[in-house]
């Protein structure tokens, strides 16, 4: 490997900004910030805006549908006279 054209790939901590979960892992992603963990080690911090913890499809959070009746109104509009098959 030639030196010095790789980036650095060491331990950073993702946070989740909307629920504040934590996880720490390697990556080469560049940061500005830094925390200090719960270990006392002061690692780069990266905020995510959403993940697997706050993810509706992770966590199960049902969608809500809002019926705004536009397809019985298109039904009405291109109704035909005729029976549909």
């Amino acid at each position: 490997m030639k030196q010095g054209i790789h980036p650095e790939y060491r331990e950073v901590v993702f946070m989740d900004v909307i629920n504040g979960f934590k996880f720490i892992t390697r990556s080469t992603v560049n940061t500005r910030e830094k925390i200090t963990m719960d270990d006392g080690n002061e690692y780069p911090l990266f905020k995510l805006d959403i993940t697997s913890e706050s993810h509706p499809f992770y966590t199960g959070a049902q969608q809500r549908i809002i019926e705004t009746g536009r397809v019985e109104k298109f039904r009405q509009k291109f109704a035909r006279g005729g029976k549909t098959s």
